[in-house]
């Protein structure tokens, strides 16, 4: 009890009351990596790879263990994080694509960005990599919140060199078409870097970056020398692996980078950094989410747990952990608390500031939804759905499977469906999934006809 009083107080220290907290709030980065896997960081016991920087990030900061990504693919949980709200609740239950006759989602252009809500508390807002919620109006980075964009439009790159994606040039200058040359990851470090060595000079100004990163999604392709590296590291390694392997440690290197820039920048005392991922690894490109079964794209753990770190300047909260069961959309309601912004009266999000003041979020189950649609032949065009209601989870793969139930205490890993020998939970836990479906289908998925 001595312990967490003493948490309490630090963590007191630096988050003040509302009316100071206004005054002089932190400044805010996300860092979120495609496709990493729960299995792929070694502080979550990776037995073939090194993340000493993200290992140092978590040792620096709150380890969560038991955080879901929002979904098992890309857009949704992106669009979960920007809003605050699920999914088909944004408009995106399913992955944009370059493709209108593949195209599964619209981010709804009612709804406000967490780059909304920061920049109307008087934050600068910056979106560096990634952003796949969007190609052209309305749904740009500049014209959802963020006062600046150095990135990438499109959902994936062909190759990280050339940054095509279907032989089309995605990458942007705000709105202006660019051609920078390297790979992907080091260009994305390197424009985060000169983001924050920019709003280090106008320290009055709190900002928001959101920094995401396409590594580690297929294209597999770390750099020549990063690759070299692994394979005289591990001789015996497949092919495959190593390159998973160099990608993933590359990615890490460059996290590092930029933290320490942070550092050098003298901007560490006055910024909370949060690193996720938007879902679980590929196992057909020898991703990993050991220990939990399957892998991207499925609704078993392996496709949703996801790394989730936060640290605050609060040195004394360094190195905790928290068993909190929570979806990384919550980081959304936990910055804009943190802001001292308003939030929506709407969000399903959750705040997480009571844990980074040494507090219990309490002990009542939370009720966590799942969906995500898609085409082609085995989907159809379909959504599939997963709930989780305390140790209880129902779920389905794909839309035409029947559904399955387990329980996460007795069978963490998902090996023993219940679902006919446990009808009275099943059928409750149906019901929540109806109308989770229903207010999903109030919100438009397809953009409005020209």
């Amino acid at each position: 009890m001595r312990v967490l009083f003493a948490l309490v107080v630090l963590a007191a220290a630096w988050f003040p009351t509302a009316r100071s907290r206004a005054a002089s709030p932190p400044n805010l980065i996300l860092i979120i990596a495609d496709d990493l896997g729960y299995g792929d960081v070694s502080y979550q016991g990776a037995p073939d790879l090194k993340t000493p920087r993200i290992d140092q990030l978590a040792s620096e900061g709150i380890r969560f263990n038991n955080m879901r990504a929002n979904c098992t693919v890309c857009s949704p949980t992106r669009a979960a994080i920007m809003t605050g709200r699920y999914a088909d609740r944004s408009g995106v239950p399913g992955v944009i694509r370059t493709n209108p006759e593949n195209n599964w989602g619209y981010l709804s252009p009612t709804l406000s960005t967490l780059a909304d809500r920061l920049q109307s508390a008087g934050y600068h807002t910056g979106a560096v990599g990634k952003w796949h919620l969007g190609l052209e109006a309305p749904n740009v980075p500049t014209e959802r919140g963020f006062d600046f964009f150095h990135g990438f439009l499109g959902d994936m790159m062909d190759d990280y060199y050339t940054h095509l994606r279907g032989g089309i040039n995605f990458m942007r200058l705000g709105t202006k078409v660019i051609e920078p040359e390297g790979h992907a990851t080091d260009l994305f470090t390197d424009w985060a870097i000169e983001f924050v060595k920019q709003r280090s000079t106008e320290p009055q100004q709190p900002f928001f970056l959101y920094l995401a990163y396409n590594a580690p999604h297929f294209p597999i392709q770390p750099p020549n020398d990063w690759l070299k590296r692994t394979q005289q590291a591990n001789p015996g390694m497949d092919l495959k692996r190593a390159q998973n392997v160099a990608l993933v440690e590359h990615l890490d290197h460059n996290v590092g980078r930029f933290l320490d820039q942070l550092d050098e920048l003298g901007l560490r005392e006055n910024t909370v950094v949060a690193f996720t991922s938007d879902n679980g690894g590929s196992l057909p490109h020898a991703q990993r989410n050991l220990p939990w079964r399957d892998g991207k794209q499925s609704h078993y753990d392996g496709g949703l747990r996801v790394p989730f770190i936060i640290r605050t300047p609060v040195e004394k909260l360094a190195g905790t952990e928290s068993d909190y069961v929570g979806l990384n959309f919550d980081l959304h309601a936990t910055f804009v608390e943190l802001a001292g912004a308003n939030a929506d009266s709407d969000t399903d999000a959750v705040s997480l500031t009571s844990i980074l003041r040494g507090e219990s979020m309490g002990t009542e189950p939370r009720e966590l939804y799942f969906v995500r649609r898609e085409g082609n032949n085995r989907y159809v065009g379909g959504a599939y759905h997963a709930v989780i209601r305390g140790k209880w989870k129902l779920l389905r793969n794909d839309p035409y499977s029947p559904l399955e139930l387990y329980d996460l205490e007795a069978d963490p890993y998902e090996t023993n469906d219940v679902i006919r020998t446990t009808p009275r939970i099943a059928n409750e836990l149906k019901g929540s999934l109806r109308r989770h479906i229903q207010l999903g289908g109030q919100v438009p998925w397809q953009a409005p006809p020209q």
